[in-house]
C-alpha cells in the first residue's frame, strides 16, 4: 500500500535513508527510475528501452500549484526535479492515458528537493503534485514525441522475461491463497481465516510496485482503514482483517468483500501482459520495496489488527532480491562493488528476520521490543542506501 502521511513520522523515528523522506540536497543518485508509454497498450515480447537522463525538467510545486517548466519532451529517459515551495510535504506522480501510474517520487519535504527519473515513449501523460498525498492531485499535462532507443543487451531482456514470469506466478498464488481465505471467511470460520490471512497476501507484497501501477486496483484491495478519504468505499483485505480480530461475529457479513477481493485480483491477473516492465522499472521497484519496508512494516502500523507485519516485511524482501538477482549479472559488470555490498546486506538482513520466524510464519509485531524495532530498522537502512543505486545502474 502507498505510504501516505505515516511516511513522515516513519522517516522521522527510524531515520531511514530512503527517497520517500526528501531532503534538500537530494539529488538524482538514487534514479527513482522507472518506465512508461503513453497508451494503454504494453507487451510482453516488447524490447526494454533504457539508457541515461536524456532531459531534466524543473518542476514547482507548492500547497497550490505544480508547474513543469517543459511540457513537451523527447523521447527518452526524463527527470522531473521537484523543489517543494510549499508547507505540506508532496508527492509527485506521472500518470498514463489509461491513468495507471509510470512512477512517483514520495514525501519531498517542505523546502526540498526530489528527482522523479522516467523513460518514457512517445503519448500524452499526466504530472501530478499531490500536497500531504491528498486527492486528485494538481495535474499538468506531458506530451511526448519521438522514439526511444531499444535494449540491445540479451541480458537485459532475459531479466524482463523471468521476472514478467515471476510476477505471474506471484499473483496466482495470491490468488490460490486468497480463495481458500476467502472461503473460510464465508464459513464463518474465524480460526482457519486467520491463519490464512498472511499467507494470502504474501504474494502480493512481493509484487507490490507492479500492482500498484494500476492505480485502480490497489486501493481496492489493499487500502488500510487509516487511509480511507471521506466517502470512500471500504473494501479489500484489511477490511476483512479488522473484522477477523476485532469484530469475529461479523465475519460471515463480510463475505462479500472477500468475493470482491477475488474479482480485484483475478482482474490484477487479467491486465499483467499489458504491465510495462523494463529493467530500470525492476530496479526502482525494488527499491519501492524497501520504502514500503520501511513506512509500514517496520513501523506496526500495516497489519494494524493483525500484527502480521513481519510477514509483509518478509515478502517485500524477498521481491526486491528476485529483482537483485535477475539484474545481478549486468550490475557486476558495470559495478561489482555494488554486488558485494548487496549481497553482505540482503544476506544480514535475512538472518536478522529468521531470528523471528515461528512455525511457517513469524512472531506477532506486538512481541518485538523498542529494541528490536531499531535494529530491523537499521538493517533495513543498510539496505537501502546502496539499493537505492540498482536502478541507475541498470539503466546505464
Amino acid at each position: 500500500m502507498p505510504p501516505v502521511l505515516r511516511s513522515v513520522a516513519a522517516c522521522g523515528f527510524l531515520a531511514i535513508a530512503l527517497t520517500a523522506c526528501g531532503s534538500a540536497d537530494d539529488g538524482a543518485a538514487d534514479g527513482g527510475l522507472t518506465t512508461g508509454s503513453g497508451s494503454a497498450a504494453g507487451s510482453a515480447t516488447h524490447a526494454a528501452p533504457t539508457g541515461k537522463v536524456t532531459e531534466t525538467v524543473d518542476v514547482a510545486a507548492t500547497d497550490t500549484t505544480c508547474v513543469a517548466a517543459k511540457t513537451a519532451l523527447p523521447a527518452g529517459v526524463v527527470s522531473f526535479r521537484t523543489k517543494n515551495d510549499g508547507k505540506q510535504p508532496t508527492w509527485l506522480y506521472l500518470f498514463r492515458a489509461d491513468k495507471t501510474v509510470v512512477g512517483e517520487r514520495a514525501n519531498i519535504a517542505p523546502g526540498a528537493t526530489g528527482d522523479l527519473v522516467v523513460e518514457l515513449a512517445a503519448g500524452t501523460y499526466q504530472l501530478a503534485c499531490k500536497p500531504n498525498h491528498e486527492g486528485d492531485g494538481i495535474r499538468q499535462e506531458v506530451t511526448v514525441t519521438g522514439e526511444l532507443a531499444l535494449q540491445a543487451d540479451p541480458r537485459v531482456t532475459r531479466a524482463v522475461e523471468d521476472y514478467r514470469a515471476y510476477v505471474a506466478a506471484q499473483v496466482d498464488d495470491t490468488i490460490a491463497t486468497t480463495e481458500k481465505f476467502v472461503a473460510a471467511v464465508r464459513k464463518g470460520d474465524v480460526k482457519k481465516a486467520k491463519a490464512l490471512y498472511a499467507p494470502s497476501r504474501f504474494g502480493w507484497e512481493s509484487i507490490e510496485p507492479v500492482a500498484e501501477a494500476f492505480g485502480d486496483i490497489d486501493p481496492k484491495v489493499d487500502l488500510r482503514e487509516a487511509d480511507l478519504e471521506e466517502g470512500q468505499k471500504w473494501t479489500g483485505w484489511h477490511r476483512l482483517e479488522k473484522a477477523l480480530w476485532k469484530a469475529p461475529d461479523t465475519v460471515k457479513k463480510e463475505a462479500k468483500y472477500g468475493d470482491t477481493l477475488l474479482t480485484d485480483l483475478k482482474e490484477l491477473k487479467a491486465r499483467l501482459p499489458k504491465a510495462e516492465i523494463t529493467a530500470s522499472s525492476m530496479a526502482n521497484g525494488a527499491k519501492e520495496l524497501l520504502d514500503e519496508v520501511a513506512t509500514g512494516k517496520v513501523t506496526g502500523e500495516e497489519e494494524a489488527f493483525s500484527h502480521t507485519d513481519l510477514w509483509d516485511f518478509k515478502a517485500n524482501v524477498d521481491g526486491a532480491l528476485k529483482v537483485y538477482q535477475l539484474l545481478t549479472p549486468i550490475v557486476m559488470e558495470k559495478n561489482p562493488g555494488l554486488v558485494t555490498t548487496l549481497d553482505a546486506e540482503f544476506a544480514g538482513l535475512d538472518k536478522l528476520l529468521a531470528k523471528y520466524a515461528e512455525g511457517d510464519g513469524y512472531v506477532s509485531y506486538t512481541d518485538l521490543s523498542k529494541d528490536q524495532v531499531k535494529e530491523l530498522a537499521d538493517a533495513v537502512n543498510a539496505l537501502a542506501e546502496p539499493l537505492s543505486g540498482l536502478a541507475a545502474v541498470a539503466a546505464s
